[in-house]
């Protein structure tokens, strides 16, 4: 979050880009926090979508395809599954949003449903 700041002015890109992309490391590695819409959305999915992609791959499917919303909720319960992804952020990042977890995990789910093949997380044929 650091270092991107760097590269992105060096870039001539908008500040409230660079402020957005740094923001999301809010209590790690900076102290911008989230004030914007699209600096909360960042800061609360970053982690999330860390954990669900950690879920999908482990599921039968290996896909976000038919991921539902329990499973990961169950999965986030576990704090010894996929321990790197910080819940506490996660639950900050809902509380930021004023979402509760449930729907910040649906909304994220849907979103990445939309670029699954991307992620590797799409349905195999």
């Amino acid at each position: 979050c650091v270092k991107s700041q760097e590269i992105m002015k060096e870039l001539d890109l908008s500040d409230r880009l660079i402020r957005a992309t740094a923001s999301h490391g809010y209590g790690i590695c900076v102290d911008i926090k989230p004030e914007h819409e699209m600096e909360k959305v960042l800061y609360a999915t970053d982690e999330l979508t860390g954990l669900i992609g950690a879920v999908a791959v482990m599921r039968p499917s290996k896909s976000v395809e038919d991921l539902e919303v329990k499973s990961v909720k169950k999965k986030f319960k576990d704090k010894k599954f996929a321990a790197k992804c910080n819940r506490g952020i996660i639950k900050q990042g809902a509380e930021m949003l004023g979402m509760p977890l449930e729907e910040l995990m649906e909304l994220t789910i849907k979103g990445m449903r939309t670029e699954a093949d991307a992620l590797g997380l799409g349905a195999k044929e």
